[in-house]
């Protein structure tokens, strides 16, 4: 088996992992464990894994003047980020998760567009409006009484909207930091940062789970979000990253709430309806939209 395919195989799990992980996690809240105690467990155990795997790789200093942007994408990325998506997760359903995470690479395009100053093309500016009309159609209209867990989706929307932005925010601000440094020297620190920024709302839910009495049940899916969902798809995308371009790898985006929809419902963890197919359908039009590449006007120069 050749590297192209096996990199194809590690981009399919990590965004498989993806897709499974909202039905995953959201089976086991609040009932053994509270979002915020388990973003403790989640900040905890990817912090100790990155640092057991350090030992492994070279050492790295970290220059005094990146700090301050090193702490800035923690807290976007592995604090709000975090607490955002597991709150939203609990209140909402699965498939209004995964739909919604979908809004990431656009919500990338508008912070670049102002902090980065990239070009919006009229393709571009109609794929955001699609997109945002897509989750708020999802945020106004989603709530689905039918579905017991789900005790405030409408709240549990807008969690998940915030838990997009600062995602993409958080991938828009930490490039330059990873052009500079090695992908375990940054999650180390970020997540170690992560688990100190988190720990005053998050050590109370933690403190309150039996976890003598824990089922296996609870116990493989805590497992699950921990190794595969913090740990297992960051490898896995780093190794399809050496075969394959970044293109490709987030072109496997939009499986993951294909992936979602079919798991929630075979598990009757979520229904799909007219309003969930129409903001699904919105959301990934406007998502390739703003992906479609822009065709140049002029040939390229001759090396």
């Amino acid at each position: 088996m050749n590297n192209r395919i096996l990199a194809l195989l590690a981009a399919f799990g990590a965004t498989t992992i993806y897709g499974l992980n909202h039905t995953i996690a959201k089976v086991v809240m609040p009932h053994y464990i509270g979002p915020l105690g388990f973003i403790m467990l989640r900040v905890l155990g990817a912090s100790a894994l990155f640092w057991g795997l350090s030992i492994f790789t070279p050492k790295e200093k970290i220059d005094r003047k990146d700090y301050p942007r090193i702490l800035g994408v923690a807290f976007l990325g592995m604090c709000i980020n975090m607490l955002m998506f597991f709150k939203g997760l609990q209140l909402s359903t699965p498939i209004n998760s995964g739909v919604i995470v979908t809004l990431t690479p656009i919500i990338i395009l508008v912070l670049s567009a102002f902090f980065l100053k990239e070009k919006l093309t009229s393709k571009k500016f109609l794929g955001i409006i699609l997109g945002f009309t897509g989750a708020l159609l999802l945020v106004l209209y989603g709530n689905t009484s039918q579905i017991v867990n789900a005790p405030n989706v409408t709240l549990g929307n807008i969690f998940l909207l915030i838990n997009s932005t600062s995602f993409g925010a958080y991938l828009v601000f930490v490039k330059p930091l990873t052009q500079k440094y090695r992908t375990i020297t940054l999650m180390k620190w970020m997540f170690l940062a992560g688990v100190i920024m988190t720990f005053p709302v998050t050590i109370t839910e933690f403190k309150a789970v039996s976890w003598s009495t824990l089922p296996f049940d609870a116990i493989w899916r805590m497992a699950f979000v921990v190794l595969g969902t913090t740990f297992m798809t960051y490898l896995l995308n780093v190794y399809a990253l050496k075969s394959l371009p970044a293109t490709t790898i987030g072109a496997f985006t939009y499986l993951q709430p294909l992936i979602t929809i079919v798991y929630a419902v075979i598990t009757e963890n979520d229904i799909l309806d007219g309003v969930k197919i129409s903001a699904c359908l919105l959301v990934f039009l406007g998502v390739y939209l703003v992906s479609k590449k822009v065709k140049q006007t002029t040939p390229s120069p001759t090396p």
